[in-house]
């Protein structure tokens, strides 16, 4: 995303720069349009009200995080024109600085928003860019249903907390795939992820099956390559729902998911136990490595910079096919792109897609259909593709 300090007359601000307007027609301008204002790959932001600075924060890996709007002269009015790349989708907040104060906030004049575990941030939409339309309730899909377990893990020593999802229709003399996914509980909330089930499994674009959201307590430390989370998944939670409900239970019918440290355990664990998970979906995954010296992420990355090394060093097929997602605005790219032919090498089959985003809910939301349906084809893709 690239500022544009000498955009095009056509832009619609440009009339108000030209000369300095009456508040009348900075009424009217705030009034037509609606902003951040996307006008083929030029976005402008716009912020009114009394501030010393007003400065865009946005999370682009590369470029930097903060700039600065202009004030048209003699109004309080401040904008901003951004290059942003065609079907991008940029999460960001807005900064406004009065004397020695300094607040971050959302844009006040966009509604849309996306929330994750930190708060919300305001979202703008590059031109091309639609929110899928498999997110949203579908009336005519049957819904799904959440179910708490609870169980005592000897991995951890202590009680567990995963929420089942079961298929609308679910019965007990059908078999189902099983996708333990890391992190469930976000996915259900910032992610739209039991829409997503229920959609896909009513346009028959997935088969009907059972998903274990986990609840981690201490993630970091769990899902860096920790050996009881491993254990956890494969030796507890997974024999308990194989008990409970009528699984497949075969590696191609069993799948683990996660996002950022949560890929790196999905992996982790899979490389543990090789040939148990034949499905891996595994996005914007944390995989940070070492080829010369000392990484300097913090003590959180000790264990994966550890477990990711050897993964590189002896790499082999730990699943049947792993489905690998990134956004180019992320500071993982580079990582994730360094996995890729080490993931192809070891015979998996493996597919990776880049999106314009960075590291959140939504970019992993957005990217659930073509994983999902391509690790667990429904009937759908078995008949035409």
């Amino acid at each position: 995303m690239r500022t544009k300090k000498n955009f095009q007359p056509e832009l619609a601000i440009q009339k108000l720069v030209a000369a300095p307007p009456a508040p009348e027609a900075v009424d009217a301008f705030l009034a037509d349009h609606v902003f951040p204002l996307v006008e083929g790959s030029n976005v402008t932001f716009v912020f009114r009200g009394r501030a010393d600075g007003v400065f865009l924060h946005q999370w682009i890996y590369g470029v930097p995080s903060r700039q600065p709007y202009l004030r048209v002269p003699e109004t309080d009015l401040w904008y901003l024109v951004q290059e942003v790349p065609a079907k991008s989708r940029i999460e960001y907040k807005v900064e406004v600085q009065e004397e020695e104060k300094h607040s971050l906030i959302r844009d006040p004049h966009n509604p849309e928003i996306a929330r994750d575990p930190f708060g919300a941030n305001s979202v703008v939409r590059g031109h091309g860019y639609e929110v899928p339309d498999w997110v949203d309730v579908d009336p005519e899909a049957r819904q799904g249903t959440l179910k708490d377990l609870f169980l005592e893990s000897e991995a951890f020593g202590g009680q567990r907390r995963v929420t089942v999802y079961l298929p609308a229709r679910f019965r007990t003399t059908r078999r189902y795939p099983l996708l333990v996914a890391h992190d469930g509980g976000d996915y259900l909330r910032f992610s739209s992820f039991k829409n997503v089930l229920d959609n896909l499994i009513h346009r028959l674009e997935i088969p009907p099956m059972i998903v274990a959201l986990t609840h981690p307590e201490h993630r970091l430390n769990e899902y860096g390559d920790d050996p009881r989370h491993a254990r956890y998944l494969t030796e507890e939670l997974v024999p308990l729902l194989e008990k409970n409900f009528p699984l497949a239970g075969t590696p191609e019918s069993r799948g683990l998911l996660g996002a950022s440290f949560g890929g790196v355990a999905a992996l982790s664990t899979a490389w543990r136990y090789p040939g148990f998970y034949g499905r891996l979906l595994l996005q914007s995954g944390s995989f940070a490595f070492t080829d010369i010296g000392e990484h300097e992420k913090g003590p959180a990355f000790d264990s994966v910079v550890e477990f990711v090394n050897a993964f590189r060093a002896s790499s082999s097929a730990v699943a049947e096919r792993t489905y690998l997602t990134c956004g180019v605005y992320e500071s993982l790219i580079y990582e994730n792109r360094s996995l890729l032919p080490i993931l192809q090498n070891t015979g998996m089959d493996v597919r990776y897609v880049e999106t314009r985003d960075g590291h959140n809910w939504e970019n992993w939301r957005d990217t659930f259909r073509e994983g999902l349906s391509w690790l667990f084809p429904g009937p759908l893709w078995m008949v035409y593709e």
